[in-house]
C-alpha cells in the first residue's frame, strides 16, 4: 500500500535535527538576547550565515581557550571577517574551545568555546531572522552539558593554527 498526498519540503537539518535545536529570545532592560543551541555544525553554519545581517564594517574578539591567546580588531570589512570565518568553520565545529564575537554598537553575535550562539541587540530583528532561517523557539533551551576548562579541550593544532592565519589575515592585534 502506498501513502500519497503532499510532500513537504524540508531541509536535511530538518530532518535530522535534535529535539535540543532551537533558540529562546528574550527582551533585557535594553537589549534583546537570542540563545541559539542545536548541533555544532548547524550552530557554525549559523553564525557565519547571520553575519550577513551586520553592517559592512564590524569589530571582532577571539579568544582561543587552549592557548589562552586573545586578538581584537576594531572596523573590519565584514566580507573579509565573514571569509576568514568560512576557513574556520569545519576546524572550529570539530574541535571548539574558541569564543569569537562580531560586534558592532547595535548588534552582537557570538559563538562560544561550547558551540552555543549568542545574539544581543537592540532591536528584535533577530527574532524574524532566527524564524526565517528554521529555527523553533523555545522558552529555554538546553544548554551543551559539556562545560570544560581551558585545560581540558584536547589540543586542536590545525585549529590553533587557522587561528592564527586568520588573525594575521585581518590585521587583529593581540588583546
Amino acid at each position: 500500500m502506498f501513502f500519497r498526498g503532499k510532500q513537504f519540503d524540508s531541509s536535511i537539518w530538518k530532518r535530522f535535527r535534535t529535539a535540543a535545536d532551537g533558540y529562546s529570545f528574550s527582551k533585557e532592560t535594553d537589549y534583546y538576547a537570542a540563545h541559539v543551541v542545536a548541533n555544532a555544525e548547524r550552530v557554525v553554519d549559523l553564525f557565519h550565515a547571520l553575519m550577513e545581517h551586520l553592517p559592512p564594517a564590524v569589530d571582532v574578539a577571539i579568544e582561543d581557550r587552549r592557548s589562552a591567546r586573545k586578538w581584537k580588531g576594531e572596523s573590519l570589512a565584514l566580507p573579509d571577517v565573514r571569509d576568514a570565518i568560512a576557513r574556520l568553520k569545519t576546524a572550529l565545529a570539530a574541535s571548539g574551545g574558541v569564543e569569537i564575537a562580531v560586534y558592532t554598537s547595535e548588534d552582537q553575535l557570538t559563538l562560544n568555546p561550547v558551540l552555543e550562539l549568542f545574539i544581543y541587540a537592540r532591536s528584535d530583528q533577530w527574532l524574524y531572522i532566527l524564524q526565517g532561517k528554521g529555527l523553533e523557539e523555545r522558552r529555554t533551551v538546553r544548554t551543551k552539558s559539556w562545560r570544560l576548562k581551558q585545560q581540558e579541550f584536547p589540543p586542536a593544532p590545525e585549529l590553533t593554527q587557522a587561528l592564527e592565519q586568520a588573525a594575521t589575515s585581518l590585521g587583529l592585534q593581540p588583546a
